[in-house]
């Protein structure tokens, strides 16, 4: 699905009301393909009011909403599967149906993803301006 950055709301919206709120996202794509940009309109809508922005170097940031925490990674960094075993991932992702979890370059963490993650991948658009997204069969 083609969508531009003025549809980034619309899109969020319809992830978290297909797929759901405490779910496990993991987001798939090169630098600049608005994974990032995307969790931040997901977190606004869970209610989120603080200002998003990626855990590059801390790795996993977490938000308050009056429903409870958001968590979102960026396991960029992480060079192996104990590095992230070392920073708690595997407990974070034992409690995923109480929270959201968004996950950015999860390769590192894949093997401690809970099952039904929901797998999203984005790209640049072929006129340059617009993004694609690949999302699983049933997303919307």
């Amino acid at each position: 699905m083609r969508y531009t950055p003025d549809q980034i709301p619309t899109l969020a919206t319809r992830l978290i009301e297909s797929m759901g709120r405490n779910r496990t996202y993991a987001l798939l794509g090169e630098l600049g393909a608005g994974k990032t940009t995307l969790v931040s309109e997901m977190c606004r809508q869970l209610g989120v009011t603080e200002p998003t922005s990626s855990p590059t170097f801390s790795i996993v940031n977490q938000y308050e909403t009056p429903e409870g925490p958001v968590y979102h990674l960026d396991c960029y960094r992480l060079n192996s599967i104990h590095e992230a075993l070392d920073a708690g991932l595997e407990e974070l992702f034992a409690g995923h149906e109480d929270y959201p979890i968004f996950v950015e370059w999860p390769a590192v963490v894949e093997d401690l993803l809970p099952d039904d993650t929901v797998v999203l991948r984005l790209k640049h658009g072929a006129d340059g301006t617009s993004r694609e997204i690949i999302m699983p069969v049933g997303a919307f």
